[in-house]
This record gives C-alpha cells, sequence and structure tokens, in this order.
C-alpha cells in the first residue's frame, strides 16, 4: 500500500494496514464463497455455451456414500446406493401435511456429491432418496421415461457429454450416442418410441431426435440459432422448447414434426427448463436476472401464451417440472442458502422443501 501525503511513512504502521487490508480481503473472498447461491446449479446450456460454467469458489460438504462404486460403467447390484450422511449433516424434515393430495410417482434429480454431479431419485414425498451413479463424471439433466422403470440423462464420463440411461435400480447403465456432440436435457416421448435431446456442436444448440435405443439421431431445428431444454406434452404431438431465435431467449411451442412453431412468451431474463401440464393446456418455466445478484421464479402460463402467473417469490427459483397428476410442481429454489428441491401447487401454494442436505439438490424431474 503506497502512503498517501505522508500520511503513513511509519514502515511498521504500513506493513499493519497492509496486514489488516489483506486479511479483510480474505474475509470478504470467504464469505462471498460460503454465501454464493451455486449459481450456475441448474442453468442450462442454452444460457451458457458449454457446461464448464461451476463456480470455483463455489463450497460443499463432503458426503458419505455407502457401497459406492467409483467411476463404473458396468450394471451391478451395488449402483444403486443409499445416501448415508452423519447423524448432524441431515436435519429431520417436518411433517408435512398433503392435504387431499399428496405427490404422486418419483422425482429424479441430480445431487451435488463430493463435487461432482451424479443423479438421484426419491420419492415424490421425500422419502426414499438413492443415489443411483457414482462416476467421476458430471451426470446431469436426468427424466424418467413414461413407465416410469428407466431414466435418461447427459454424462461426460467418456470424455465428451453423451447421452446414457440406467434403470431406476441402478442397473443397466448404458450410453446410447456415439461423439454425434454435447448432448444434454434428453426426455423419452410418451409412447416410449423416442428420445429427443438439445444437441451443441459447431457454435450452436439444435433440437434433435433418436430412437429410443440411440438409433436414427437427427436435426429437428437446423435453424441458425439457438434451441434447447425441450419437453414433450403428453399426448406425444407437441414439444415446448427454450430458444433465441427473435434475439432474447423464450419459450417455444412446435409440433413433434418441427412444423407449427409458436412463440408462448415475450419476457425479459427467461430461462430454459420447462414442462407441460398433463393435460397439454399449461407451461411451468423460469425466469429473472442473474445480475446483479440471482432472482429468478417460477412462471406458469397457458401454451397459448395467455394467462401469465408467477408462483415464487423468495429465492433463486428454477427448473420446474409438473407432477403426473398436475397437482403440483417440483423446482429448485435456494431460498433457504442450499439449493434444494421443493414442491407446491400450481397456485404456488404449499411449498414445501423436500431435499434437506448440505449439499446442492438441483435439476429435478417428476415421473410416474
Amino acid at each position: 500500500m503506497k502512503p498517501k501525503s505522508g500520511k503513513y511513512q511509519d514502515p511498521q504502521q504500513v506493513n499493519r494496514i497492509t496486514l489488516i487490508f489483506g486479511s479483510l480481503v480474505l474475509i470478504l473472498l470467504t464469505s462471498l464463497a460460503c454465501n454464493m447461491p451455486g449459481r450456475n446449479r441448474g442453468q442450462t446450456p442454452t444460457e451458457q455455451a458449454t457446461p464448464d460454467f461451476y463456480d470455483s469458489l463455489y463450497l460443499t460438504a463432503s458426503l458419505t456414500v455407502s457401497e459406492a462404486a467409483p467411476g463404473t460403467l458396468e450394471p451391478s447390484a451395488t449402483a444403486t446406493t443409499a445416501i448415508s450422511y452423519p447423524a448432524t449433516a441431515l436435519p429431520t424434515p417436518p411433517p408435512a401435511d398433503w392435504g387431499d393430495s399428496p405427490p404422486p410417482g418419483k422425482i429424479v434429480y441430480v445431487c451435488y456429491v463430493n463435487q461432482i454431479d451424479q443423479i438421484c431419485l426419491m420419492n415424490a414425498d421425500g422419502s426414499g432418496q438413492v443415489q443411483l451413479t457414482n462416476a467421476e463424471a458430471t451426470s446431469f439433466y436426468p427424466s424418467l421415461s413414461p413407465d416410469g422403470q428407466e431414466i435418461v440423462f447427459s454424462s461426460n464420463q467418456d470424455g465428451s457429454f453423451e447421452i446414457y440411461s440406467i434403470k431406476i435400480d441402478g442397473s443397466e447403465l448404458t450410453r446410447l450416442t456415439d461423439n454425434i456432440g454435447a448432448l444434454y436435457a434428453p426426455e423419452i416421448s410418451p409412447d416410449g418410441s423416442q428420445i429427443v435431446f438439445t444437441n451443441q456442436r459447431k457454435g450452436r444448440q439444435a433440437l434433435w431426435l433418436m430412437n429410443r435405443d440411440g438409433g436414427n439421431p437427427h436435426e429437428l431445428t437446423p435453424g441458425p440459432l439457438d434451441d434447447g431444454d425441450p419437453s414433450w406434452s403428453d399426448d406425444g404431438t407437441m414439444l415446448a422448447f427454450a430458444s433465441d431465435r427473435t434475439g432474447d431467449n423464450q419459450l417455444y411451442t412446435m409440433q413433434a414434426d418441427g412444423g407449427n412453431v409458436f412463440q408462448v412468451t415475450n419476457l425479459p431474463d427467461m430461462g430454459g427448463r420447462n414442462d407441460w401440464s398433463p393435460d397439454g393446456g399449461k407451461l411451468v418455466f423460469y425466469a429473472g436476472p442473474r445480475t446483479p445478484y440471482y432472482n429468478r421464479n417460477i412462471f406458469i402460463i397457458n401454451s397459448n401464451g395467455t394467462g401469465l402467473q408467477q408462483l415464487t417469490t423468495a429465492g433463486d427459483n428454477l427448473g420446474p417440472t409438473f407432477s403426473p397428476d398436475g397437482k403440483w410442481v417440483a423446482f429448485t429454489s435456494f431460498r433457504d442458502g442450499n439449493n434444494e428441491i421443493y414442491i407446491m401447487h400450481p397456485d404456488g401454494t404449499n411449498q414445501t422443501r423436500l431435499t434437506y442436505t448440505p449439499r446442492s439438490d438441483w435439476q429435478p424431474r417428476w415421473g410416474p
């Protein structure tokens, strides 16, 4: 530190001030790291060019995982492992009042274990949490098959981001794609025959389709701009997706063959991840600013672009998904100082936290 106007000419005093200043900077950086809202947990390649966006200062507690099989790609009876925590690390969830519509089915989500994103699964009331993958690589963007027996997801465990499938008991891990681009956000069609996904290559993103077994991969949206985060309508005739084709990122729908593209939203700061209501009449999505601080919220809108409603107000909220009966929406929120999975009714009421861990839990996708 350089003395100003002869005020701090004593070298020892200068050293003391320099030491104090350095200590304050260190404290500030530590505070920022500990309180950083996991800002890229749940962001999509639509918002970032590549998945290499994890904050270097993001801190998380380490967890003990029982019967782990690090890095294995072979089907294994021990691949499905119950997550075990120290007694002080997992608060007891408060009893939930589900009223006359307890949440049905299962929720697959991303769990940040030992500083690596893995695929986890739980019952829709938050019970029965299990970790399905344990590769020394990122695994994210999971979704459940229409029969609830299989999960498809994106992972770079073989180098590039490919699409994989795995049974809900952790068996039969299978790679479905082979070096056709950087692949994200897969979702199986309601009839179980196809998978739609985002393919990032040659500087842009597009929606692609392939057979359930990975055969016949082909581009669905060949336009020059970015399309991503697709979701199927329950009847399999329509897709919703995020796109910047009109300049700003917005939510669109189109027929499953790529025809009849319709712009649903016209909002600032749109996110990507979205989902259809079971009756096809509504879409949930997230939007909101990322700077100067994160303040994204969950919205619902009629699929024809009318009736916009904001469902959340507190914390950073993203990645919504409808329950199979249409009575609930699951989403990620940072409102309690860590990314956790919550559910609520589609009118925003009865917001209930499902996960209570020191790590980041995010990107939920609901299934039967």
